[in-house]
């Protein structure tokens, strides 16, 4: 099988000369025949090639290697397989041989070596490309030859970083936009280097416009990516806000799915093997008479007439709970009663206490009452009757122990009958407590 010439490429009457796109990769055919010599073949022959020129270029204090230094420094290789990696290198010019027969590496070996050293180096990182591009823009204003063209890749990849955070917000996943804010952290030292290498590069007068102008075009991309980190904040507190938490529990919802998020394909089948049916099950279809009863139904117009006829059943009377209502009416007027008859000044709570914590607390809200005066209450009733009464409750500001009738301490105060013949004392306001 003949491998094509660049003439099949082209459409019809196009010669390879008229195409000026060409031109810039014709002249570095150098340079690409040694690309295409690294990454032509089978995987395991390319890594081969590319483990001996690596190692080879590591040993930057030996130039120069024999062929017996190189098969004692890959040992690990098989003999026939080394030289013949050694050759194919040598004669495609990425190595060279000497009079002496010692290897050297040539011009555009190391520089290839070089620039894939890089690549490899960026590619430990979160984010190869946006590292490398950054650190290429470096380089080539240190030297003074940055390009458009060097420039459009770093704009491009920017863009891109900008579309893919945009859909990690609009997707509304948590864990995408977590994701994505990770990114945009690890990348915050490129862009501040990017940053740099255009104000540089703005700043000089003589700068070309078609750098200058795609330069601003860096800064308005990199303008949009340092406000993302808002935007993400954004969505994150609308999320907390939808998040559910399972019970008393603490975990929420979203730790559910990071769990969930954390198994395996096995695994997640096993949970969800008893949750899904294949087919299915209409339990209605199973019994074919019942449908059978209803189809005839519907053809004799009987269903029709029944549901036309339909209507509100009658209402019912609502069941009112009056013995609650009487109960506490029976309590009122009792401790009216006993507060009509009250002989003397007595502790609060002694006049309080009795029948448990409940009815203590009763008691203890029906002389809170008393003591806002008769003007607050209705003018008849149990309630206005008691709020009549001749009798006046003061409330001090600190507790008393109790320590009976389930009450463990209460406000310490007096209710005593008023005197005729005295002026009424002031009546303070502080509000009265009770503990049980």
């Amino acid at each position: 099988m003949t491998e094509p010439f660049l003439s099949d490429f082209l459409a019809h009457g196009v010669d390879a000369d008229e195409v000026p796109e060409l031109a810039a990769l014709s002249s570095a055919r150098p340079l690409l025949d040694a690309f295409i010599t690294l990454f032509r073949g089978t995987e395991a022959e390319v890594l081969m090639r590319l483990l001996v020129l690596r190692e080879i270029g590591r040993e930057a204090d030996s130039p120069r290697w024999s062929p017996e230094a190189l098969r004692a420094r890959f040992t690990y290789l098989d003999p026939v397989k080394l030289e013949t990696v050694l050759k194919r290198l040598r004669d495609n010019g990425l190595l060279a041989i000497g009079e002496d027969g010692h290897y050297a590496f040539s011009d555009v070996g190391r520089n290839a070596v070089a620039a894939i050293a890089m690549l490899l180096r960026f590619g430990e990182e979160e984010d190869a490309e946006l590292g490398f591009l950054t650190a290429q823009l470096a380089g080539l204003q240190a030297v003074g030859s940055i390009t458009p063209e060097a420039l459009g890749h770093l704009l491009s990849k920017l863009n891109d970083l900008s579309w893919h955070f945009e859909e990690a917000i609009a997707s509304g996943s948590e864990f995408r936009i977590l994701d994505a804010r990770r990114r945009l952290s690890a990348n915050g030292r490129w862009l501040e280097r990017g940053t740099d290498i255009l104000n540089k590069l703005l700043a000089d007068p003589e700068v070309d416009f078609d750098i200058a102008r795609i330069a601003q075009r860096i800064g308005l991309a990199q303008s949009r990516l340092a406000r993302v980190d808002a935007s993400f904040q954004r969505a994150l507190n609308k999320i907390e806000a939808q998040r559910v938490t399972l019970g008393g529990s603490g975990i929420s919802s979203s730790d559910v799915a990071a769990w969930l998020r954390s198994l395996d394909a096995s695994v997640l089948a096993g949970l969800a093997g008893d949750s899904f049916a294949a087919v299915p099950e209409l339990a209605l279809l199973a019994g074919g008479h019942e449908l059978l009863d209803r189809a005839e139904a519907m053809l004799e117009g009987e269903a029709t007439a029944a549901e036309s006829s339909a209507g509100l059943p009658p209402p019912d009377e609502a069941a009112s709970d009056v013995a609650l209502q009487a109960e506490d009416l029976r309590l009122l007027e009792h401790f009216t009663h006993r507060l009509a008859a009250l002989p003397a000044p007595q502790p609060l709570h002694q006049v309080v206490a009795g029948g448990g914590f409940a009815p203590a607390s009763y008691r203890l809200s029906l002389l809170a009452l008393l003591a806002d005066g008769a003007e607050a209450g209705p003018e008849d009733g149990p309630v206005g009757n008691l709020m009549r009464l001749p009798v006046e409750v003061d409330f001090g500001d600190r507790l008393t122990a109790v320590g009976a009738d389930e009450i463990a301490a209460m406000t310490l105060g007096e209710v005593r009958p008023r005197m005729p013949a005295t002026a009424t004392a002031p009546v303070s306001t502080l509000q009265p407590q009770a503990a049980g």
